[in-house]
């Protein structure tokens, strides 16, 4: 399956605040160190291009599940996390949003340096699949931000994003070195998303006499409509039923809340550990070891940790470090010839499936997503609005009560 894709997203300003930033780059770093540990870089650079994976990602970063910041947010907190361990993992990330973007031919060229590999060639990958996006398809979104994530045997992933300033939308675009074979003769084999009308795609295979004649395009639009993967998401900010997968959600909620830690102590990781702390993991567990069509409803990710503007709920701070904690231990006992801990990661994702294969779901998401606010403040609840608070009637609630069947 061809890797590149895009994604349409909704317009969304704002900031990320520095206590989620640097806990991003935090889970971006251990994700990406397992990763790297059972499956090489050539997968890293797969999953980059991989726009539902993406989403994904973000959405258990704690980032808003669906907004055009994910993008900018998620590649910053991965280029601060990564860069510094470039020499070790073998991977490279450059560019940026605005002007940083404009630095990522000169940090190409300093990577060519550091790796031998050929410096002007990824140079010119850089700026023509900027100017393909950019230029050669009209389709009304001008990039603001390019990322070139490389490994040091020369493969490379670009992830750039465009805004629509008439619609208030942002597009996302996946390259992918992998079997890209032209530039400018339908490079990503098509692209799907909302249609815009008529637009000037001077990469479509018809239009090779255009390019070379710089001709005219026929006013019809191209038959060949892109096969790439494509995400488009909806415009409401809310997590609702219809964005996430219930049945995988619930197995997910159903491990975390109706199986006792003390089943799992064999795996030696989760002993101890709350079961909110295990949903969480269970779907940072699917991030790194889950199938790629298992990523098709990035809302469901959000449950892990929330979203910054507090959909679908706060970010459970609390939750989240002990997690990262987790994850960290069980990255460096791997490191000393231990790998029990970390591979008790992938067994939650492995006990998981099978929960879900018999699991029918009878539960409504939006009495989880209230439970979730009314709890929050327990497990640290943080949004760009400040810490979530007890409501009067919840000051001597012992624990979570909701049950899914």
């Amino acid at each position: 399956m061809k890797r590149s894709g895009s994604a349409n997203l909704p317009l969304h300003y704002g900031y990320v605040p520095q206590w989620l930033y640097e806990r991003m780059s935090r889970l971006g770093l251990a994700v990406f160190e397992v990763l790297l540990e059972d499956y090489g870089k050539d997968e890293v650079l797969r999953r980059m291009s991989d726009p539902f994976w993406f989403q994904s990602l973000g959405a258990v970063m704690g980032m808003d599940w669906h907004s055009s910041g994910v993008t900018t947010s998620v590649m910053g907190a991965l280029k601060r996390a990564i860069n510094p361990h470039s020499k070790e993992f073998g991977i490279y990330i450059a560019g940026g949003k605005g002007k940083f973007a404009k630095e990522t031919p000169h940090e190409l060229l300093k990577i060519a340096d550091l790796t031998g590999l050929n410096g002007n060639e990824l140079v010119r990958a850089s700026k023509l699949s900027a100017k393909v996006d950019n230029t050669a398809i009209l389709d009304g979104y001008q990039l603001y931000t390019h990322n070139f994530i490389l490994s040091d045997e020369g493969k490379w992933t670009v992830v750039q994003q465009g805004m629509n300033a008439q619609d208030k939308t942002a597009r996302r675009y996946h390259w992918h070195s992998e079997n890209l074979k032209s530039f400018v003769d339908e490079p990503h084999q098509g692209i799907e998303g909302v249609n815009v009308g008529e637009i000037l795609n001077l990469t479509h295979h018809d239009a090779r006499e255009n390019r070379n004649g710089i001709m005219e395009i026929s006013h019809g639009a191209p038959e060949k409509i892109m096969k790439e993967i494509s995400l488009i998401m909806p415009s409401h900010h809310d997590v609702r039923a219809e964005d996430v997968n219930l049945k995988r959600l619930g197995a997910t909620l159903t491990l975390a809340r109706e199986m006792q830690p003390e089943n799992f102590e064999e795996l030696l990781l989760l002993k101890g550990v709350g079961p909110r702390t295990m949903q969480s993991l269970a779907l940072v567990s699917e991030v790194i070891y889950g199938a790629p069509a298992r990523f098709k409803d990035p809302a469901r990710f959000s449950f892990a940790h929330g979203g910054k503007d507090g959909h679908p709920f706060p970010v459970p701070v609390k939750v989240y470090d002990e997690t990262l904690e987790i994850l960290r231990l069980g990255i460096e006992k791997s490191k000393l010839g231990n790998s029990d801990k970390i591979h008790a990661v992938k067994k939650l994702h492995e006990i998981n499936l099978k929960i879900e294969e018999n699991f029918i779901p009878n539960f409504n998401i939006q009495e989880v997503i209230e439970e979730e606010r009314e709890n929050s403040w327990r497990f640290g609840g943080k949004t760009v609005f400040g810490d979530a608070k007890p409501s009067k009637g919840n000051l001597g609630n012992g624990g979570i009560q909701l049950s899914l069947f």
